[in-house]
């Protein structure tokens, strides 16, 4: 599995710097260098078709679209997965802060039920099969 992103980063990263060498010819073109231009587009064209062939093996790779947006802030895409852990730990403190709030109330439910019916509490207590508080 990691080497086909090995892979993948490897090509991107060779078409990453022809297409800067490509750059830097352009920007000082002169007619003799014709021939490194063809040669560098040439270059460029095997390595998209080279690019090309590898999605095949990506088809199952799912990037969620927040991560685009990430890359398109200029922010590091590992700092995606670093805010979802973060609004996870957010979310989790907020639901087991719920929970105990409402264990408490039923503490105070079952007590305040067993003061105002106490024949019906210790009759629900019989039907459970236990001392325990409902």
């Amino acid at each position: 599995m990691a080497d086909r992103f090995e892979n993948l980063e490897e090509q991107l990263e060779r078409f990453i710097e022809n297409t800067r060498q490509l750059g830097i010819i352009v920007s000082d073109f002169q007619p003799q260098g014709q021939n490194a231009l063809n040669q560098k587009l040439q270059t460029m064209v095997q390595g998209m078709q080279e690019i090309d062939k590898m999605k095949g093996q990506m088809q199952d790779v799912h990037v969620p679209l927040e991560v685009f947006e990430y890359i398109d802030q200029g922010k590091n895409p590992n700092l995606y997965t670093k805010h979802c852990l973060e609004k996870a730990l957010g979310k989790n403190e907020q639901v087991k802060g719920k929970i105990d709030a409402f264990k408490k109330f039923k503490a105070l439910l079952v007590l305040e039920l067993s003061d105002v019916f106490p024949k019906e509490m210790a009759n629900y207590r019989a039907m459970r099969g236990d001392d325990r508080p409902a």
